[in-house]
C-alpha cells in the first residue's frame, strides 16, 4: 500500500516516534510506500509531499518537533478544501493516511471519511485531554518539565521568602497542572475546570505563614478562570478552528495575591518550554506503539478509528467517540491534592 503520514496542530514530544514506527513497520512487515506529508492537513492541500525510506527516520526517536512539520490548517475554511484534498490524495496514489493529532486534526480526519479519505488517527497533545484513551504521548514530557520546573522554583521562593506562580498550559482542562502540581509539591494548584476565587487562593497562603512555611508555590492552568469571570486572553487572535490565545491568569493572580497579602510574588510561564525537547522514556514508548498500531489499523481496514491506550493495551476506537468530546481531570485526584494545599 501506499500510506500517508501526517502531523497536525501543536507540537509534542513524540511525533518523530510514531512516524518512525509507522515508516518502520509499514516498509519491513507490509512492503509499504509510506509518504511524509508536510505541515499537516496544509501538506495535502498543497501537494507537498515526501517520501519517508528506512533511512528518513534514522535517529529521530529521541528528537521533538516533527520532521514533516505542522500547522493549524484547517481544510473546512478553505474554499473547496476537502475536494482539493481528495484531488491530491488521487494524483499522489495515497491509499489511506495515518493523521497525528489532537481535536481539531482527528475532527478533519473524521469529517474527510465523508468525501472518501481513509484515515486513522493517532491521539497527540501534551493537555491529554482527549476522551476514550488514558492517555495522549507528550503528556508525560510536559509533566516532566513542569515538576523539574516546580523543583528549582521551590528552593528560589524559599530563600526569597515569595510567593511564585507557574502558569502551564492547559486551555480547558487542568491536567498538566494537577499532576505537576501533586509530583512537585504545589501549595495551590488552579484548573480551568474548577474556577478560583483569590480569597481563597490568599487563605491557603496566609495559613503557611501561620505555619512558619514563608514561601509557596501556586500552579496556574493557561485557562484557569475566577469565579465569575472570564479566561484572561494572550491574544485576540483566532486560529482556523476558532481558538483564541489564552495566557496571562498567573500575572492576573499574582497582582491579586500581592494586594491582598502583601507579599511578594513573581511569576513564571514555561510555555512552548512543555512542547519542546526530546520526549521522555514514557512517551516514546507509548508514541511507538501507537505508530505500529495505526499501521496495522490501516491494513485491518479499521479507516476513521483512533489508536488509544486503555490499562496497558492497545485498542481501536471510533472517531465519531472522540471528536467534539473532552476528557477532563479526575475529581477525585483534585480532592486528593487539595489535601496539601497550604
Amino acid at each position: 500500500m501506499k500510506v500517508g503520514v501526517l502531523s497536525g496542530g501543536g507540537d509534542a514530544p513524540g511525533i518523530n516516534a510514531v512516524i518512525r514506527a509507522v515508516v518502520r513497520k509499514g516498509i519491513l512487515h507490509y512492503n509499504d510506500e509510506i509518504i511524509g506529508i508536510r505541515d499537516g492537513w496544509r501538506g495535502l492541500l498543497e501537494g507537498n509531499f515526501a517520501c519517508l525510506d528506512l533511512d528518513a527516520v534514522s535517529g529521530i526517536l529521541h528528537k521533538g518537533g516533527s520532521i514533516l512539520g505542522t500547522s493549524r490548517t484547517n481544510p473546512f475554511k478553505r474554499e473547496k478544501g476537502p475536494e482539493t484534498i481528495m484531488e491530491n490524495v488521487e494524483k499522489a496514489g495515497l491509499e489511506a493516511i495515518v493523521a497525528i493529532g489532537g481535536d481539531d486534526t482527528l475532527t478533519v480526519a473524521h469529517k474527510m471519511a465523508e468525501y472518501g479519505l481513509k484515515c486513522v488517527g493517532v491521539p497527540k497533545t501534551i493537555d491529554n485531554d482527549i476522551p476514550e484513551t488514558d492517555y495522549t504521548f507528550g503528556f508525560n514530557t510536559a509533566v516532566s518539565i513542569a515538576t523539574e520546573a516546580l523543583d528549582r522554583l521551590h528552593t528560589t521562593a524559599e530563600a526569597h521568602h515569595r510567593v511564585i506562580i507557574l502558569e502551564v498550559m492547559g486551555r480547558y482542562t487542568g491536567h498538566i497542572a494537577l499532576h505537576a502540581g501533586l509530583a512537585g509539591g504545589a501549595d495551590v494548584i488552579l484548573l480551568p475546570e474548577k474556577p478560583f476565587a483569590v480569597e481563597e487562593v490568599c487563605e491557603y497562603i496566609k495559613r503557611r505563614r501561620q505555619r512558619g512555611r514563608n514561601f509557596s508555590l501556586v500552579v496556574v492552568a493557561e485557562g484557569a478562570k475566577p469565579k465569575g469571570g472570564k479566561e484572561i486572553v494572550y491574544s485576540e487572535r483566532i486560529d482556523e478552528f476558532g481558538h483564541i490565545s489564552l495566557g496571562g491568569v498567573g500575572y492576573y493572580l499574582a497582582k491579586e495575591i500581592e494586594k491582598c497579602t502583601g507579599i511578594e510574588t513573581r511569576v513564571v510561564v514555561l510555555g512552548h518550554l512543555q512542547r519542546g525537547g526530546s520526549p521522555t522514556a514514557f512517551d516514546r514508548v507509548l508514541a511507538t506503539r501507537y505508530g505500529v498500531a495505526a499501521i496495522d489499523l490501516v491494513h485491518q481496514g479499521l479507516y476513521d478509528h483512533m489508536v488509544a491506550i486503555k490499562g496497558n493495551t492497545i485498542v481501536p476506537v471510533p472517531l465519531s467517540k472522540v471528536i467534539g468530546q473532552r476528557k477532563t481531570v479526575d475529581p477525585e485526584l483534585y480532592e486528593i491534592a487539595k489535601i496539601f494545599f497550604g
